[in-house]
């Protein structure tokens, strides 16, 4: 029989027992030791019944089971002290407390986080890859920070998808349905208790709406909107129902929600809760942009701003971080379809539609004007950028060079925040109590003892990794066998899955999501060679692969097949496994397990990459090509750079980096590995994980990365926000005028004539040129500009690099709108050397010379 309907009932807990609902409600269990042992205590066999979820755990409960635990007086006694930890953890200064206290300047109360995906816990399955991960990680260490965080998302009852393979090898997706009164999720409901709706304008004048249920995330709460509302059509229903999902609109409409419906979200919250508005947006990823857009139309609507003043106000308080590293993995929507969606009836208040795709336009070399960018559109609402490791600054300054013609690539403004991780989550357990027995001070902490590393003795790494190594054994061959199963063979068919892996052998991790540059298969490039590495009867290798492709991602699906086809040969199957369905309860234990972590992307389209940080974090050595972190961060003795082949064609590239794989595992890493001393251990090895863990350690840590966006964004942001903000906007109406006043006079700025005195006939270091620049500034003023002077070293065609700038002094006006500007060139360097003169826009509320876009060089 099937129900009809369905109802929660929850768990009614003993007075006693009550922290234990917090505990299990509070997502800091998920990083947080004791908090799952006293779960576990409960019941063992139940514990991992339910899969280690504390909520799920006490629905299991019965209540003769719950009176005999509130008759435990020591029991009750370490609910007790539980609950008072988690408070101290949620009331206490940390970081960022102490730090406000220590500064003359002002710091902002709250920061919104806008993800498309937040990977927190396998408890909460909103996630489907390295972007959801960052953004879980990104939350976790703003609570042990204390930085006042927001998170902002979507609700997606199908999450992303469960991945199985059929008896070919094949990708098979489901989608089971989440129950969010299951999950360690609580909706935001009205003083009267009815459920609050926050809603959008759609296409045709139909109206969406939305729940809003907050995940909390230790002392950062976290904002889901859910389009499953009675009061929605069924496609409307439907809307968040899978991430990455759906055709059409779909994913326009996600975005508009997670955007504009965002914002709703978090006036709801501060209406309903007291909390402030937030000081600071910030979008992980364009999918959010549309935050943008909602908050120009209240400040239009509620503050008397025109579209630029409001779009100023905005951009000063935005700060946008890109992750993509190709424009073919922008979201970019057909102008028509905007125009569907924002136009008529479904217009924005104050947000006419052709200034929203001005926002978008790919207006410059190269650019398609029918569609709108959401990633260009993130940098024309956000004063600041950045990448997600210094490469993929690079690469981002590149790609979007063209908003800022006439600026060198370097001068893009777009700067690196090179990702981290939180290690309370990806570092197991056997590793901290390892650091614990022998290292003083937090072992969480990104600062003292990763400098004493080397204090803890080498044999007790190396028994600690073995140890590990035997976790992810029996981890590979449950998942294995349930797999197998799944594919088709009978439990008596199995028996040799008993044989899989072995903890005494070199075990190389890899995983990841499987589109095409991330290779794969790199690997099977030359299968006789990866066998006969594999099966080395004296140093034997074994493999531990796992990766999912997009349902709709044919070319990704053949890789697995292809994969899986090699790792089903009998004679190889002990020695290489794939396992389908990674996530992070999956992730945990491969990372610990393994020895090297293997990253064989097509460089440089890795924006960053973190997994390869939390294998380091548990004592593995890094075999990658140098892209996304690892190429700022590879020294040598931290594992093995892969050579990469660029610039030749792909195929043939392939083959020469796998080659180049090939050999670094036979000749460096293999040996290295078994090269032991008399007591069995594998000194140079050890010696490379200590230093790896002392060297990368304090780098790769979340808590640096937050403090870095704190520092280096959020609070230049939130100041430049108060700035243009305060006197009823004083600032934002003088910026846009000045900003509309500069570009209508720009066109009749130029470099007339420039004079250089003090120039010997053999110049030396040391000496100084007098640098006068006569500049026409049509209608502008002196103060609308700043004059430059760029010196450095010139090439053969006078293009300078190593560029350094001085600003020239105003000293004189003539008629015409002619002026001189003054400066002192100091001759610092030798060399072939080079300078000249620009001029740029300047105003006080400007993040940056090239804001604007606007420079002119002489003549």
């Amino acid at each position: 029989m099937k129900a009809i309907r369905r109802l929660h009932v929850r768990t009614v807990l003993p007075e006693t027992l009550a922290p234990l609902h917090q505990l299990a409600l509070n997502l800091r269990w998920s990083w947080h030791p004791p908090t799952l042992d006293l779960f576990e205590s409960i019941d063992p066999q139940k514990w991992q019944l339910c899969r280690r979820e504390p909520l799920t755990m006490l629905s299991l409960l019965s209540p003769a089971e719950l009176e005999r635990l509130a008759g435990d007086a020591e029991f009750v006694q370490r609910v007790q002290e539980a609950g008072a930890g988690l408070d101290r953890y949620l009331t206490q200064d940390r970081w960022y407390q102490r730090a406000a206290q220590d500064s003359t300047e002002a710091f902002g109360s709250a920061y919104a986080y806008f993800s498309p995906e937040f990977g927190l816990t396998a408890a909460l399955p909103q996630y489907s890859g390295g972007l959801g991960i960052l953004a879980g990680d990104h939350l976790k260490s703003a609570s042990d920070l204390g930085v006042p965080i927001v998170g902002i998302g979507l609700f997606y009852k199908s999450g992303y998808f469960r991945q199985r393979l059929n008896a070919e090898g094949w990708q098979q997706e489901s989608y089971p349905v989440l129950d969010p009164d299951d999950l360690p999720l609580a909706l935001l409901r009205e003083p009267d208790g009815t459920p609050s709706v926050i809603s959008l304008t759609m296409p045709g004048g139909s109206r969406l709406d939305a729940y809003v249920w907050r995940a909390q995330v230790g002392r950062v709460p976290l904002l889901l909107l859910d389009s499953d509302v009675e009061t929605n059509d069924a496609s409307k229903r439907d809307l968040t129902d899978r991430l990455y999902g759906g055709g059409g609109d779909q994913r326009l409409q996600q975005e508009m929600l997670l955007g504009i419906g965002g914002v709703r979200a978090l006036r709801l919250w501060s209406r309903l809760t007291g909390a402030p508005e937030p000081d600071v947006y910030h979008m992980n990823e364009g999918h959010a942009g549309f935050q943008g857009l909602e908050r120009i139309s209240e400040l239009t609507q509620s503050a008397g701003l025109s579209f630029d003043e409001a779009l100023r106000t905005v951009r000063a308080s935005t700060v946008f971080t890109t992750h993509t590293p190709v424009p073919a993995g922008i979201d970019r929507f057909g102008v028509n379809q905007m125009a569907q969606h924002f136009g008529g009836s479904a217009q924005l208040p104050g947000v006419a539609l052709s200034r929203l795709l001005q926002l978008g336009a790919e207006n410059y070399e190269g650019g398609d004007a029918n569609v709108f960018n959401m990633a260009v559109m993130g940098l024309r609402l956000g004063q600041r950028a950045n990448g997600v490791s210094q490469l993929h600054g690079e690469v981002s300054r590149g790609m979007f060079k063209g908003l800022w013609p006439g600026f060198d690539q370097a001068e893009v403004p777009i700067g690196s925040i090179t990702n981290g991780v939180h290690a309370g989550t990806w570092v197991d357990r056997k590793v901290f109590d390892l650091a614990s027995e022998f290292i003083n001070g937090d072992v969480l902490g990104s600062g003292g003892p990763w400098e004493h590393v080397d204090e803890v003795p080498t044999d007790r790494i190396w028994a600690t990794k073995r140890e590990l190594r035997e976790q992810l054994v029996a981890e590979t061959r449950d998942r294995l066998r349930k797999s197998m199963r799944a594919r088709g063979s009978t439990s008596a068919e199995l028996g040799w899955i008993d044989d899989v892996l072995d903890p005494d052998v070199l075990t190389i991790g890899f995983a990841r999501r499987v589109p095409t540059y991330k290779r794969l298969t790199l690997m099977l490039r030359d299968p006789e060679r990866l066998a006969k590495i594999l099966l080395d009867e004296e140093r034997p290798v074994q493999l531990v692969i796992a990766g999912k492709a997009h349902p709709a991602d044919d070319t990704g699906k053949r890789l697995i097949q292809e994969m899986v086809r090699f790792t089903d040969d009998p004679k190889l199957r002990h020695r290489i496994v794939f396992l389908p369905n990674y996530d992070i309860a999956m992730a945990q234990r491969l990372y610990p397990g393994c020895d090297v972590w293997l990253n064989n992307p097509l460089r440089p389209f890795e924006a960053c990459g973190t997994s390869g940080m939390k294998a380091a974090l548990n004592g593995a050595l890094n075999l990658s090509i140098l892209d996304g972190w690892w190429d700022e961060w590879f020294d040598g003795e931290n594992g093995w750079a892969i050579p990469t082949a660029d610039g030749v064609d792909d195929d043939r590239r392939d083959e020469l980096e796998a080659s180049a794989l090939y050999d670094l595992l036979e000749n460096n890493v293999v040996p290295t590995f078994y090269d032991t001393d008399e007591a069995g251990l594998p000194t140079r090895w050890l010696e490379m994980i200590t230093h790896t863990l002392g060297t990368l350690g304090p780098k790769v840590m979340a808590d640096r990365m937050v403090q870095d966006y704190t520092q280096n964004l959020y609070l230049p942001a939130a100041r430049a926000g108060w700035a243009v903000s305060e006197n009823d906007h004083a600032g934002a109406r003088d910026l846009a005028a000045s900003v509309e006043r500069i570009r209508a006079g720009w066109p009749s700025v130029r470099v007339e004539h420039l004079d250089a005195e003090g120039v010997s006939d053999t110049p030396q270091v040391g000496e100084s040129v007098r640098v006068h620049a006569y500049v026409a500034l049509g209608d502008l003023a002196p103060q609308d500009v700043t004059v430059q002077v760029a010196f450095g070293r010139a090439s053969e065609t006078d293009e300078l690099t190593d560029v350094e700038l001085s600003v020239l002094q105003h000293v004189d006006s003539y008629d015409g709108g002619k002026h001189r500007f003054d400066g002192e060139l100091e001759l610092s360097r030798t060399g072939s050397l080079g300078w000249t003169v620009r001029v740029l826009p300047a105003h006080p509320l400007l993040a940056s010379d090239a804001e604007l876009g606007l420079v002119t060089n002489p003549f």
